[in-house]
């Protein structure tokens, strides 16, 4: 699913920020049956998505870390003495 996400957001049309401001009611009804990508000065800065685009991205980064948290969950816990002297050690070296 990742990798879908990825082929979505790199095939996608850029337009410039000049553009997008002109036709910015254009390119909302766009937005709700593609993610619009605007550049500005040659850089890829915003992305313009439907509510029910950034619903379903959102819902697979949740499930992404929900995953990740239940791998470090069959993986073992730090004890919480072990916690505190690591964020101390961490806070000690100045990282």
């Amino acid at each position: 699913w990742l990798l879908l996400v990825i082929i979505e957001i790199w095939s996608m049309e850029w337009i410039n920020a000049t553009e997008a401001k002109t036709r910015f009611g254009d390119i909302l009804a766009r937005a709700f049956q593609e993610v619009v990508g605007i550049m500005k000065s040659g850089h890829n800065v915003a992305v313009i998505m439907s509510k029910n685009e950034y619903d379903r991205l959102v819902s697979i980064e949740d499930a992404y870390w929900g995953m990740k948290a239940k791998e470090a969950e069959s993986s073992g816990f730090l004890s919480t003495e072990n916690s505190m002297n690591l964020l101390k050690e961490l806070n000690d070296s100045g990282q």
